[in-house]
Protein backbone atom coordinates (compact mmCIF):
# COMPACT_ATOMS: atom_id res chain seq x y z
CA UNK A 1 0.00 0.00 0.00
CA UNK A 2 1.78 3.25 -0.86
CA UNK A 3 1.92 5.95 1.39
CA UNK A 4 1.08 9.48 0.71
CA UNK A 5 1.95 12.36 3.16
CA UNK A 6 0.16 16.01 2.85
CA UNK A 7 2.35 18.72 3.71
CA UNK A 8 0.23 22.16 4.18
CA UNK A 9 2.61 24.99 5.61
CA UNK A 10 0.35 27.55 6.78
CA UNK A 11 0.66 29.50 9.80
CA UNK A 12 -2.97 29.72 10.18
CA UNK A 13 -5.26 27.55 12.01
CA UNK A 14 -8.35 28.68 10.08
CA UNK A 15 -6.15 28.08 6.83
CA UNK A 16 -8.21 27.35 3.62
CA UNK A 17 -5.21 26.08 2.72
CA UNK A 18 -4.51 23.36 5.37
CA UNK A 19 -8.12 22.73 4.48
CA UNK A 20 -7.45 21.65 1.05
CA UNK A 21 -4.43 19.45 2.43
CA UNK A 22 -6.98 17.68 4.96
CA UNK A 23 -9.78 17.75 1.41
CA UNK A 24 -6.84 16.09 -0.65
CA UNK A 25 -5.92 13.48 1.40
CA UNK A 26 -9.55 12.08 1.68
CA UNK A 27 -9.71 12.13 -1.71
CA UNK A 28 -6.54 10.18 -2.00
CA UNK A 29 -7.20 7.87 0.57
CA UNK A 30 -10.67 6.96 -1.46
CA UNK A 31 -7.58 4.89 -3.68
CA UNK A 32 -6.68 2.94 -0.57
CA UNK A 33 -3.61 4.57 -0.15
CA UNK A 34 -2.68 5.41 3.24
CA UNK A 35 -2.70 9.17 3.59
CA UNK A 36 -1.19 11.46 6.51
CA UNK A 37 -1.45 14.88 6.71
CA UNK A 38 1.21 16.98 8.65
CA UNK A 39 0.33 20.80 9.24
CA UNK A 40 3.51 22.13 9.56
CA UNK A 41 2.34 24.85 12.04
CA UNK A 42 2.10 21.82 15.02
CA UNK A 43 5.46 21.61 15.17
CA UNK A 44 7.51 22.83 17.71
CA UNK A 45 8.64 26.58 16.53
CA UNK A 46 12.09 26.98 18.48
CA UNK A 47 13.13 23.52 16.88
CA UNK A 48 11.71 23.84 13.93
CA UNK A 49 12.96 27.46 13.41
CA UNK A 50 16.64 26.01 15.11
CA UNK A 51 17.08 23.23 12.60
CA UNK A 52 16.81 20.58 15.66
CA UNK A 53 16.28 17.70 13.48
CA UNK A 54 16.98 15.52 16.67
CA UNK A 55 13.92 16.85 18.30
CA UNK A 56 11.35 14.38 18.27
CA UNK A 57 8.59 15.85 16.40
CA UNK A 58 10.72 17.37 13.75
CA UNK A 59 12.23 13.98 13.70
CA UNK A 60 9.01 12.58 13.36
CA UNK A 61 8.04 14.55 10.56
CA UNK A 62 11.22 14.16 8.60
CA UNK A 63 10.51 10.43 9.04
CA UNK A 64 6.96 10.84 7.67
CA UNK A 65 8.76 12.40 4.82
CA UNK A 66 11.21 9.69 4.30
CA UNK A 67 8.30 6.98 4.22
CA UNK A 68 6.48 8.36 2.09
CA UNK A 69 5.72 7.49 -1.40
CA UNK A 70 4.25 10.61 -2.75
CA UNK A 71 4.02 14.08 -1.27
CA UNK A 72 1.74 16.67 -2.28
CA UNK A 73 2.80 20.36 -0.79
CA UNK A 74 -0.11 22.60 0.23
CA UNK A 75 1.00 26.11 0.21
CA UNK A 76 -0.62 29.54 0.66
CA UNK A 77 1.18 32.15 -1.56
CA UNK A 78 2.41 35.21 0.04
CA UNK A 79 4.38 38.31 -1.60
CA UNK A 80 4.63 35.75 -4.87
CA UNK A 81 6.32 32.91 -3.52
CA UNK A 82 5.34 29.64 -1.37
CA UNK A 83 5.24 29.99 2.26
CA UNK A 84 8.50 30.73 4.88
CA UNK A 85 7.46 27.63 6.86
CA UNK A 86 7.46 25.47 4.39
CA UNK A 87 10.74 26.45 3.24
CA UNK A 88 11.98 26.52 6.54
CA UNK A 89 10.63 22.63 6.47
CA UNK A 90 11.67 21.60 3.64
CA UNK A 91 15.50 23.07 4.98
CA UNK A 92 15.22 19.95 7.07
CA UNK A 93 15.13 17.22 4.71
CA UNK A 94 18.06 15.65 3.35
CA UNK A 95 19.78 16.54 -0.24
CA UNK A 96 17.80 13.59 -1.91
CA UNK A 97 15.18 13.81 1.03
CA UNK A 98 12.51 13.38 -2.17
CA UNK A 99 14.24 10.90 -4.21
CA UNK A 100 11.86 8.14 -5.55
CA UNK A 101 9.09 10.13 -4.81
CA UNK A 102 6.23 11.82 -6.73
CA UNK A 103 5.17 15.30 -5.89
CA UNK A 104 1.78 17.40 -6.17
CA UNK A 105 2.52 20.76 -5.98
CA UNK A 106 -0.82 23.09 -4.86
CA UNK A 107 -0.84 26.47 -3.83
CA UNK A 108 -3.93 29.06 -2.68
CA UNK A 109 -3.44 32.62 -2.98
CA UNK A 110 -5.79 35.75 -3.62
CA UNK A 111 -4.55 36.64 -7.25
CA UNK A 112 -3.52 34.86 -10.56
CA UNK A 113 -0.72 37.35 -10.47
CA UNK A 114 0.62 34.25 -8.07
CA UNK A 115 0.24 31.64 -9.87
CA UNK A 116 3.79 31.50 -11.46
CA UNK A 117 5.06 30.95 -8.01
CA UNK A 118 4.46 27.25 -8.21
CA UNK A 119 6.45 27.09 -11.40
CA UNK A 120 9.63 29.23 -10.64
CA UNK A 121 9.67 28.76 -6.87
CA UNK A 122 8.16 25.59 -5.70
CA UNK A 123 8.89 23.28 -8.32
CA UNK A 124 12.20 23.40 -8.55
CA UNK A 125 12.83 22.72 -4.96
CA UNK A 126 11.16 20.18 -5.29
CA UNK A 127 13.39 18.71 -8.30
CA UNK A 128 16.49 19.37 -6.43
CA UNK A 129 15.17 17.36 -3.55
CA UNK A 130 15.19 14.42 -5.86
CA UNK A 131 11.84 13.96 -6.62
CA UNK A 132 11.12 11.06 -9.22
CA UNK A 133 7.89 12.87 -10.61
CA UNK A 134 6.74 16.77 -10.03
CA UNK A 135 3.61 16.29 -11.41
CA UNK A 136 1.65 19.55 -12.99
CA UNK A 137 1.01 22.13 -10.14
CA UNK A 138 -1.99 23.68 -9.53
CA UNK A 139 -3.01 26.93 -8.25
CA UNK A 140 -6.57 27.55 -6.53
CA UNK A 141 -7.80 31.36 -5.77
CA UNK A 142 -8.89 32.42 -2.24
CA UNK A 143 -12.71 33.18 -3.89
CA UNK A 144 -13.16 29.75 -5.20
CA UNK A 145 -12.32 28.10 -1.61
CA UNK A 146 -16.06 28.68 0.21
CA UNK A 147 -15.36 28.16 4.13
CA UNK A 148 -19.06 29.65 4.82
CA UNK A 149 -20.47 26.58 6.04
CA UNK A 150 -17.63 25.31 8.32
CA UNK A 151 -15.91 22.41 6.19
CA UNK A 152 -14.31 23.40 2.51
CA UNK A 153 -16.15 23.59 -0.29
CA UNK A 154 -14.63 24.32 -3.66
CA UNK A 155 -16.60 25.85 -6.22
CA UNK A 156 -16.97 24.05 -9.61
CA UNK A 157 -14.32 26.98 -11.60
CA UNK A 158 -11.28 24.56 -9.26
CA UNK A 159 -12.92 21.48 -9.41
CA UNK A 160 -12.06 20.03 -12.23
CA UNK A 161 -8.57 20.87 -12.21
CA UNK A 162 -8.12 19.91 -8.91
CA UNK A 163 -9.04 16.57 -9.79
CA UNK A 164 -7.32 16.46 -12.98
CA UNK A 165 -3.89 16.99 -11.03
CA UNK A 166 -4.70 14.72 -8.82
CA UNK A 167 -5.65 12.22 -11.10
CA UNK A 168 -1.94 12.89 -12.81
CA UNK A 169 -0.72 12.42 -9.39
CA UNK A 170 -2.53 9.33 -8.76
CA UNK A 171 -0.77 7.56 -12.27
CA UNK A 172 3.01 9.21 -11.13
CA UNK A 173 1.93 7.03 -8.00
CA UNK A 174 1.20 4.59 -10.10
CA UNK A 175 4.29 4.12 -12.31
CA UNK A 176 7.08 2.00 -11.75
CA UNK A 177 10.25 4.10 -10.38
Amino acid sequence: MSKILVISASPSPTSRTERLGELVAQQLGRYEWHTEHLKVRTLPAAPLLGAEVAHPAVSAAVEQVAQADGIVLATPTYKASFSGLLKTFLDLLPQFGFSGKAVLPLATGGSTAHVLALDYALRPVAHSLGARHVVQSFFLLDKHLDVSSGTLRILPTSTEGLEDVMEQFRKALLAPS
